[in-house]
């Protein structure tokens, strides 16, 4: 056994948290994947894996060498298909805002697994722009203003927003007609972590984008956290259209000031430079291309 199978082996040991789970995921004997990770720990000089009764994980040292062996493997793999033609195959993690990977990602996933059976896609949660080098994530579909960083990033369309609250804080607030109308209301606060900021609403008015800054009720670092703050009636929030036009329909949020929409927030899918021309990574990314995302522009 050469190096590079001990690598694939230790990588499935760590994402399956299980050697015979490995074993039998890799077709080898769970005698051979416990000897290739001992050896791999013997050569390296450092123990990899902590190991209970219950479950294996990996130590600090098993989770740095975890990413560089997902690094080569997937490097391997990835020149191998370019000369032969082989089919797209390989794990993808792919980190998406649960809310929009639940209505958009994974209903149109049958297509790409279609397209593609032997890909593995990993499909994680998150809100903030992870490091993707560091965690393992190889695309990030996010929403907002271009991140300063040096990824590349793949537009995607703009999601149009909407501005709501609950009947039961507009009865004890009154509803507002106009901008000038906001004085004396509340919103719920939005942590953003890019830019360590409440953000403010913003409103586009026929020649500019006004931003407004209301009392904070609550300040939230999560969508979901947010959109059951404005059920429960604790203020004005502004959040894409997908996630409430459900709630304007049944009556449970009132949309506010749809003359003055909030400015369309930009989505797009980040990636790593040096993973520009993996064929996993590009078949995942010309997926999201083909997909119809709701109320974009």
């Amino acid at each position: 056994m050469d190096r590079f199978d001990e690598m694939r082996i230790f990588a499935r040991v760590v994402e399956a948290r299980s050697f015979r789970a490995a074993a039998r995921d890799l077709g080898l004997a769970p005698s051979t994947v416990t000897d290739a990770v001992k050896k791999t720990e013997a050569r390296l000089g450092t123990r990899l894996l902590d190991r209970t009764t219950r479950m294996v994980a990996p130590t600090p040292d098993g989770e740095a060498w975890y990413r560089r062996c997902l690094d080569i493997v997937a490097a391997t793999e990835d020149a191998e298909a370019a000369f032969t033609g082989a089919a797209v195959s390989g794990r993808v993690r792919l980190d998406a805002v649960g809310s929009l990977a639940r209505a958009c990602l994974v209903p149109a996933l049958p297509r790409l697994l279609e397209m593609h059976p032997n890909l593995d896609l990993m499909l994680s949660e998150g809100e903030r722009l992870v490091d993707l080098m560091r965690e393992g994530v190889d695309i990030a579909l996010r929403t907002g203003p271009a991140a300063d960083s040096d990824l590349f990033r793949r537009p995607l369309g703009t999601l149009s927003e909407a501005t709501v609250a609950a009947p039961s804080y507009l009865r004890a607030h009154g509803t507002p007609r106009d901008l000038k109308d906001l004085a004396g209301h509340r919103m719920v606060g939005f942590f953003s972590t890019r830019t360590q900021s409440i953000l403010p609403l913003d409103f586009q008015a026929p020649s500019k984008v006004v931003e407004v800054t209301l009392p904070t009720t609550l300040v939230v670092t999560g969508t979901e956290t947010l959109i059951e703050a404005a059920r429960a009636g604790l203020g004005i929030v502004q959040l894409p259209r997908y996630r409430v036009e459900g709630d304007i329909q049944a009556g449970v949020l009132v949309e506010l000031l749809p003359e003055f929409p909030p400015t369309p927030s930009p989505l797009a899918a980040y990636y790593a430079r040096d993973r520009q021309l993996s064929p996993r990574i590009r078949a995942v990314l010309d997926w999201l291309s083909g997909i119809e995302f709701p109320n974009t522009e």
